[in-house]
């Protein structure tokens, strides 16, 4: 996610220098076909234009709009991931041994919270495992990327290690769902501690509903992940922004065409050349930006700048829950990197 208030002007730049040159070397192409080549066919009227235009800006308005809902959706999702995950240690510390302030009593609570912290990271990283950025990324993509590598913290046995016993470790990480086998042993250890009688029925209830609700949280990040925007929503918004943009300088010869020069252009034509070709870039930029940023929007648990922050919130987690185990050694909080919080 984006820490910054305001668009790096780094990737502003370099984005805008990519889709607006692809804009106006398209126009430049059309104009020379047209002014140079005498393909005067190629003049199309602009009003049917403007009427597509204003259809395909509606079209892919909708797609931001859907984009942004499934990465606003992720993102309530965790912050009620941290409000259980807060929920849990105190109910944790509060009714497992009550008053018990042995060592083996405050093993038994910072089993139960550490193996929560443990779900946290696994849910993260079952979350990445996956991503469009595997298959043919941007190059900026890839360089940023590997660039970051090592504050993506994507290593499943140091991220977890930590938290878990070796024995455990090597018992989940061997199941399909490691996240669902976590919380169903954090129930099979509350079963225990209540059949011992180390934990009446009622606070058993309470904690169990704990792990409920985050089985539910599980499942709808589970939901995104694994349904994409729909894709004839998806493509089609790509497929009618890139059309329309390819389209624009032919109307554009229309709005122009009695001013430009055929042939050569001389200098005197200029001033006439110039509107032709800033309006086919900037409309071309504005447009392919409006594509580009729902694309980007639309799966909000991937390594892009535009995702959900796992790490920082997982984090955030870690640093509230041992510091409610009386633990003072905490973990840094999680910094952004070139403004970017992962």
């Amino acid at each position: 996610m984006l820490a910054a208030r305001r668009f790096p002007t780094r990737s502003l730049v370099t984005f805008g220098l990519y889709t607006g040159g692809r804009a106006f070397l398209w126009a430049a192409l059309v104009y020379a076909a047209y002014a140079v080549a005498g393909f005067e066919w190629l003049r199309i009227p602009f009003v049917p234009m403007s009427v597509v235009g204003i259809a395909v800006a509606f079209y892919a308005g909708f797609k931001n709009n859907s984009a942004y809902d499934r990465f606003w959706e992720g993102r309530k999702i965790w912050g009620a991931v941290v409000n259980e995950s807060r929920s849990w240690a105190s109910g944790v510390l509060c009714y497992v041994l009550p008053g018990d302030d042995s060592p083996e009593g405050h093993a038994v609570r910072r089993e139960l919270v550490h193996r929560h912290l443990a779900w946290i990271n696994a849910l993260r990283l079952q979350l990445r495992q996956t991503s469009r950025f595997f298959d043919r990324p941007a190059r900026s993509t890839r360089l940023r990327l590997e660039r970051h590598a090592e504050h993506m913290r994507n290593d499943w046995d140091r991220e977890l290690a930590p938290f878990l016993a070796p024995e455990e470790l090597e018992a989940v990480s061997a199941m399909v769902n490691p996240a669902t086998h976590l919380v169903h042993r954090q129930g099979l250890q509350l079963a225990t501690l209540l059949r011992t009688q180390r934990m009446d029925l009622f606070h058993q209830i309470a904690l169990m509903e704990i792990l409920r609700e985050l089985y539910t949280l599980q499942g709808k990040c589970e939901r995104i992940k694994k349904t994409p925007l729909p894709r004839q929503y998806a493509e089609f918004s790509r497929i009618f922004t890139r059309v329309f943009v390819y389209a624009v300088p032919f109307g554009l010869l229309d709005v122009f065409a009695d001013h430009l020069p055929a042939g050569l252009p001389a200098v005197s034509s200029l001033p006439w050349l110039l509107p032709y070709f800033v309006s086919a870039t900037v409309i071309g930029w504005v447009f392919l930006t409006m594509e580009g940023v729902g694309d980007a929007s639309e799966d909000p648990f991937e390594r892009s700048m535009n995702d959900v922050p796992m790490n920082a919130l997982c984090r955030v987690i870690e640093r509230d829950l041992r510091q409610l185990l009386g633990e003072t050694e905490l973990p840094p909080v999680e910094e952004p990197v070139d403004g970017i919080l992962y």
